[in-house]
């Protein structure tokens, strides 16, 4: 039986994201960009992510903002957290 829920696997080159329940089946790779060079492949998933949804969000299209509507998704960009005190404090 095939396992439900969201997956991530290390795969060659990149992660690969597994979504699936007994309505929806996909996979979402993420790989090297132009814009995930910064972070350590450990965490590249996550700020390829963060910053798509990021820019995604800035787009200010209506288009965009009814499929997230639909889905019921939002994104809230967050401050980054530091080791510094009373720096970038998350919430």
């Amino acid at each position: 039986m095939a396992e439900h829920g969201l997956i991530i696997k290390q795969d060659t080159g990149g992660k690969r994201l597994e979504m699936q329940c007994e309505h929806q089946n996909g996979l979402l790779y993420v790989v090297p960009g132009d814009s995930s060079w910064v972070c350590s492949e450990e965490l590249r998933h996550a700020h390829a992510l963060a910053g798509f949804f990021r820019e995604l969000m800035e787009l200010d299209d209506d288009r965009v903002q009814g499929l997230m509507q639909k889905w019921g998704l939002y994104y809230r960009p967050r401050d980054l957290v530091t080791d510094e005190p009373g720096k970038g404090e998350s919430d």
